[in-house]
């Protein structure tokens, strides 16, 4: 898979670029500016653009803007955006426009090599990957919570989802079998009145229920 970074900090920029070509990733380009990344995703198409929240020139919002206009003109590009600190919104804007191939994740998650290799693995490869605090804040914002008929199991297997772990991940975290996984995820799709679709998108669904992203 082919990756384009886009961070300001060097010494972070490096690291990234090290994780991720020890990952498999073949990083294409690194960019400064929200400018520069824009011109290499339109050069190089790659699978995944891993981006910083926050670049020159203004040091506000320009890596979710440049993250936006990936996904509205070269939607086979996944995202995952790098932040030093949770901010919801950004993450809201990002998870309104595109359901698939993103990812939010705090910059110290970096530090776990492994973890990281993976998530920024499954947001190449069309998943999703939040991070446990974007997930927390953005839990707080609900102001009612449909999930009332979910056991608290259902509800942990949901919550691991939502953080973008695997079938198989969520069976190890809960030390449970697949098949007993599998069986959860089907009892949510179907307490959460989810419409038939492929599993993949009727996981999506389930999780912006999860974060009170969608509709009840």
């Amino acid at each position: 898979m082919r990756a384009v970074i886009a961070e300001d900090s060097v010494l972070l920029r490096i690291g990234v670029v090290k994780v991720l070509e020890m990952a498999g990733f073949e990083v294409c380009a690194e960019e400064a500016d929200a400018a520069g990344l824009l011109s290499a995703v339109e050069e190089h198409r790659p699978d995944i653009a891993v981006v910083d929240v926050r670049m020159p020139p203004g040091y506000t919002d320009e890596g979710v803007r440049a993250a936006l206009v990936i996904r509205r003109q070269w939607p086979d590009t996944s995202v995952l955006l790098l932040s030093q600190y949770v901010e919801e919104r950004y993450a809201v804007d990002l998870l309104a426009a595109n359901t698939s191939g993103v990812g939010y994740l705090l910059k110290q998650r970096i530090a776990d090599v492994e973890e990281f290799a993976e998530s920024a693995r499954t947001v190449a490869a069309g998943g999703t990957a939040l991070d446990p605090q974007v997930v927390s804040q953005l839990l707080m914002r609900r102001h009612s919570d449909p999930l009332d008929r979910l056991t608290p199991r259902e509800r942990d297997v949901l919550e691991l989802m939502a953080g973008g772990r695997s079938n198989s991940g969520i069976a190890a975290e809960l030390v449970v079998s697949e098949s007993a996984v599998a069986k959860h995820i089907n009892s949510i799709f179907t307490k959460l009145d989810l419409p038939r679709a492929d599993a993949d998108h009727r996981r999506v669904l389930a999780v912006l229920r999860f974060l009170g992203l969608a509709n009840t």
